[in-house]
Parts: structure tokens; C-alpha cells; sequence
């Protein structure tokens, strides 16, 4: 490609997007298409939130730039926000707000990574991280795990992945795209692990108000306290509050790295939009009652996904504890004839079964597990049980 940069040609498309925007498109087209690919809570934004922006929209103050780091009152509440949440205590002053979760990813990578360092992440992983340490120049390390181990890296798996070059490991609880949640006990070790080893952790904190059943949300730095200094935490508003389009996000670390992303980012966008800051802050300072019903719908929408793909031939799906999705091994459908066509590949079945049954899901190629798929449960009660059961119709008959 003549012109373009080797560091963009290098970076995968978006996987999760490209689902999402096929649907759309064969909808528009008229077609009949339910898609699972979407990681965004299908609730509106809490009308407290809006009308908290409408505020800040007419407020002449908004209509001007503001410190590139945040609103001073976003990131205060940010912090406080945090220390009643997991029990990590910071200041306001290691808080950088971003343009949604995904750039506090970015930027933490940005502000961590080498060229040549390694950064160990555990598969199945989220699709930005592994192009995020590229666009880096580092070089992304997977670890596998699987369904035996419930989706969960041990530190024995981490301490075999470690070389002299490994600079960082990502971790997520819950995670995405498994719903994995880590115990208190497994944070802690691997948060000592990782102390012991001199290594950076930066860990995704995004979905940790959503966890269901028994299990519970558990921060790295405060269960491993003396992880603090070398931990970037990165979290935002769009899971919980439902906000996704809102775009406000935030890091946490230590002082030299935020300096660090505080430069990064003047350069980069300067101030995140001023009318969405506002509204985060009325989400992170606000009363969680709209999200307790936000779980408990997506906690009924989670056990309805997990019986319904565990009645197809050919899937087996552990039981999520977190986030908003399933992800299931599709492993026992591969190598058979669908509709007229054979599927060998998980890529090669989500193509069927959304040409065959309008069916759009995101194949696990996509987050380095072939075999697996991921269907997101962050949709209503009837379209969930409707294009499952399609799915039925089509691999069970």
C-alpha cells in the first residue's frame, strides 16, 4: 500500500467492530440479522447522567478548553470513586481522564513499552491489546488459557512466558471476551508475582461492577499493595453507566507515568469533550442503583445465553462470572457440513451462520482462541432467545 506507514499496515481491523458493522449493513439491506458482536450495554444512559450534560451543554465555561489531564472535579471523584469501588486509595493528581477506556489503554502501553519489550497477555484477550503493544514496537506475548482453568492464567503459565525483554503483562477481571473473574487470592499472586519479577502490570478494571453470582471484583493494587508503584489501572465509564458513546475514560499509576501521559496527550487531543466529562462525573459521584438493574437484567440474560448455547451440537460453554458475554469452544461443530457448506473454522462458521440464519457473532480467531466464539448478552431478553434460537434450527438439525 504506497503512502501508508508499515505501523498502520501492520495493525488487524477491529474484529468486534467489523461484526457489528456487517449486521448493521444486511439489516439496512432488509435482511433479518440478530447480532451477539456488540460489547455495549443496550440500556440508555441514566437520565440523571443526561441531564447533567444539558447542564454542562449550556454553560459557557464547557465551550472552552480545559486542562488536556481532565476536569479537576472529574478526576477527584475519580479517585474517591475508586477507593469506595476496590479499595485502591490514590490521589486526583494520578488521574488522567482519556477519551474512553480504550485510549487509557493506549496511552499506558505508550507510556510503558520499548521497542523490543515483550508484554505478556493472556489469551483469550481483548482484540485492541496485542495491536496496541505493536503500534508500540513491542512485541506481544500470549499465554493460553482455556476453559479447564475457566478462562484464568496461573503464575506458573506467566513466570514460563517471562524472558529478560518482558517489560509489562496485561490483565483484565472480568474479562472480555470470557467473563473470567479472578478471586481476591489469584489477584494477590499474581500481583506478588509480578513485584518480585520487576515487571509492570497494566490492568483493565472496565466491567467491575458487572460480576454475578458468587463471585466478586478484585483490584490487583489493592489486593497487592506493594504493586502500586508499577501498576497502571485503567477503567471508564461506558460498561457500567452504559455510556459507550460518551467517550470518557480514565488511567491511574504512579506519578512519573502520569506525567509521562499528560504530555502524550496534549500533543494527542488535549481535553476530553467537556459535556461528557460532566456527565461522567455525575455518573461516578451518583448512586449505583441503575446499575444493580442493569446487572441483574444482564445476570438473566447470562444464564438464558448459557443454557441456550449449551443445547446447540457441537458447543460447550463454561459458565461466565462477569462482564457481559459467553464463549463458548464451537470446536464440536467444525469439520461438518452447514447449510450446504463446511465449516472448519470458527471464522468459517460465523460466516455461515450469519448468511444461513442471520446469526452475527465474533469468531475467536479474532481473540487468539480458534475453536471459540463470542456472543455478547448485552441485548434484549427476546432478540437473545430469538437468534439462539435460530442457531438451533440451523446446527442441531
Amino acid at each position: 500500500m504506497v503512502g501508508v506507514s508499515q505501523r498502520i499496515q501492520k495493525v488487524a481491523e477491529s474484529a468486534t467492530m467489523a461484526i457489528t458493522a456487517k449486521a448493521r449493513d444486511l439489516r439496512a439491506a432488509g435482511h433479518q440479522v440478530i447480532g451477539y458482536g456488540a460489547g455495549e450495554p443496550d440500556f440508555p444512559t441514566p437520565a440523571p447522567i443526561v441531564e447533567a450534560a444539558i447542564a454542562a451543554a449550556a454553560d459557557p465555561a464547557m465551550h472552552k478548553y480545559t486542562p488536556a489531564g481532565g476536569l479537576p472535579a472529574l478526576r477527584e471523584a475519580v479517585a474517591a470513586k475508586t477507593g469506595r469501588d476496590s479499595g485502591f486509595e490514590v490521589e486526583a493528581s494520578q488521574v488522567i481522564v482519556t477519551n474512553g477506556g480504550k485510549q487509557a489503554v493506549y496511552t499506558g502501553v505508550q507510556c510503558l513499552v520499548d521497542p523490543g519489550d515483550e508484554v505478556l497477555i493472556p489469551a483469550p484477550y481483548w482484540v485492541t491489546y496485542p495491536e496496541v503493544v505493536s503500534l508500540a514496537d513491542g512485541v506481544p506475548v500470549p499465554i493460553e488459557t482455556g476453559s479447564d482453568s475457566g478462562f484464568k492464567v496461573t503464575v506458573d503459565q506467566l513466570e514460563a512466558a517471562r524472558t529478560p525483554r518482558t517489560k509489562l503483562l496485561i490483565f483484565v477481571s472480568p474479562g472480555n471476551p470470557t467473563g473470567a473473574v479472578y478471586t481476591a487470592e489469584e489477584a494477590a499472586e499474581i500481583g506478588r508475582w509480578a513485584v518480585d519479577r520487576g515487571i509492570w502490570v497494566l490492568t483493565d478494571e472496565i466491567y467491575e461492577h458487572l460480576v454475578y453470582g458468587g463471585a466478586a471484583f478484585a483490584s490487583l493494587p489493592a489486593e497487592a499493595p506493594e504493586l502500586a508503584e508499577r501498576c497502571v489501572v485503567v477503567n471508564g465509564v461506558a460498561k457500567t453507566y452504559a455510556m459507550t458513546g460518551w467517550r470518557v475514560g480514565w488511567m491511574i499509576g504512579p506519578t512519573e507515568v502520569i506525567r509521562g501521559a499528560l504530555k502524550l496527550q496534549g500533543h494527542l487531543t488535549s481535553n476530553v469533550s467537556n459535556v461528557a466529562q460532566a456527565a461522567a462525573l455525575a455518573a461516578v459521584s451518583g448512586p449505583l442503583d441503575e446499575v444493580a438493574r442493569m446487572r441483574e437484567a444482564f445476570d438473566r440474560r447470562r444464564r438464558t445465553m448459557h443454557r441456550m448455547l449449551n443445547q446447540i451440537d457441537g458447543f460447550d460453554c463454561v459458565e461466565p462470572q462477569g462482564a457481559f458475554y459467553c464463549f463458548p469452544s464451537v470446536r464440536g461443530a467444525l469439520g461438518r457440513r452447514i447449510g450446504g457448506r463446511r465449516a472448519d473454522t470458527a471464522l468459517e462458521l460465523a460466516e455461515i451462520c450469519l448468511d444461513r440464519a442471520g446469526v452475527a457473532f465474533v469468531p475467536g480467531e479474532a481473540f487468539g482462541a480458534p475453536g471459540y466464539a463470542r456472543f455478547s448478552y448485552a441485548m434484549g431478553d427476546d432478540d437473545l432467545a430469538t437468534g439462539l434460537t435460530w442457531l438451533q434450527d440451523l446446527l442441531n438439525g
